[in-house]
């Protein structure tokens, strides 16, 4: 019995290797054919080997805690993010439920309270640099080798404001480095036509100032710390120095486009916006009001124009002479009111004729002619 079972085993094995490697071919050829789901039981079982992320003692750049998600707002700060006052971090020491993620904020003075340590500094160092710190001061007298993770759950220390004609005007934290467009995308970008639309201008104002910012076309340093920034030319210019890096505690405002009013004998009277221009003329503003009406006075219009200490200003026009072109055609600066009165005249010869026709028709009804 004893050398049948040992022949038997031995004609078992090799027949066993057989049918395994028959299979993995008829499968294999099922797939390709289509009559099999790649991800089907029979075709995974030839791939049984974990991947390398998923090994045991393997680890990740991210360093998640197994079972729990990421955090988006780690996903988005960058390697260099230093940490600051009123960031709030969230550190998670493995293997030790007691300090097992656990959150903490960090103090206007820049440290944070942790068990068994006390008062740390934490401001200042990035999340890599924090993590080597506390593995460092927790192993050298309570834990043996421990690991551990720690990353930003809350942005608080790196703030910029951004105001004016913006789709989205708001604080926001700076998670990295971000330039002028970067910041003004995070905010929705320009505030579109029906909501008031960005003005040719925008104004960044830095506590430190900018005196380490070379000057170029398109800027101008209003005051020691407010820069003009022309916003048509950063957008649409091939000039990079002028998306300058924004610093936390930054405040961006973009002014919003001026408004040209268009009053009286004109055929589409209202405001107009002076989205990519800074002034229109006269003429302009006509073209956008669609023409003069027929009983518009050419001589008796004007320019109603308020000065910045709030007194009023009235500029006379001959429109006639302007569009003749024996007149120059006159600039309207932002808020301007362009008025076309009504001609006496055209108006008094408009009711009569009016009247006229009424008297005639009258008498047609009638039968009186």
């Amino acid at each position: 019995m004893g050398l049948i079972e040992l022949g038997t085993k031995r004609l078992a094995l090799p027949i066993a290797l057989w049918l395994f490697f028959l299979g993995g071919l008829l499968v294999t050829e099922a797939q390709e054919n289509g009559q099999l789901p790649a991800g089907s039981p029979e075709s995974q079982e030839k791939s049984t080997a974990l991947p390398p992320a998923e090994a045991p003692g393997a680890t990740t750049d991210a360093e998640i805690v197994p079972g729990s998600e990421p955090s988006p707002a780690k996903l988005e700060a960058g390697p260099d993010y230093v940490i600051g006052p009123e960031d709030v971090l969230n550190i998670d020491v493995f293997n030790v439920p007691e300090l097992s993620k656990f959150v903490v904020r960090v103090a206007n003075d820049g440290k944070i309270s942790l068990p068994l340590l006390g008062q740390v500094h934490a401001s200042g160092f990035t999340t890599k640099e924090l993590r080597s710190e506390l593995e460092e001061r927790w192993g050298e007298s309570y834990l043996e080798n421990p690991q551990l993770t720690v990353f930003v759950q809350e942005f608080r220390a790196r703030p910029v404001s951004v105001m004016g004609a913006v789709d989205k005007p708001g604080l926001y934290q700076l998670v990295g480095p971000r330039t002028l467009v970067e910041v003004l995308a995070m905010a929705g970008g320009l505030a579109k036509r029906g909501s008031g639309s960005a003005g040719r201008a925008l104004f960044v104002t830095r506590k430190g100032g900018f005196e380490d910012l070379p000057q170029v076309p398109g800027m101008r340093l209003v005051a020691p710390d407010k820069l003009q920034v022309d916003v048509h030319r950063l957008l649409y210019s091939q000039n990079d120095a002028l998306n300058i890096n924004i610093k936390p505690l930054d405040i961006i405002s973009v002014t919003r486009a001026d408004v040209v009013y268009v009053v009286g004998e004109v055929r589409k009277p209202g405001g107009f916006v002076l989205e990519d221009r800074d002034k229109i003329t006269v003429l302009q503003a006509l073209a956008l009001a669609e023409g003069l009406n027929w009983s518009a006075s050419k001589r008796g219009a004007e320019i109603i124009r308020r000065q910045e200490d709030g007194t009023r200003t009235e500029i006379r026009l001959d429109l006639g002479k302007i569009l003749r072109g024996k007149a120059s055609d006159v600039e309207l600066a932002g808020n301007d009111i362009l008025f076309v009165p009504v001609s006496k005249g055209k108006a008094a010869g408009g009711r009569s004729a009016q009247t006229a026709i009424g008297t005639i028709t009258g008498l047609l009804i009638y039968g009186r002619w």
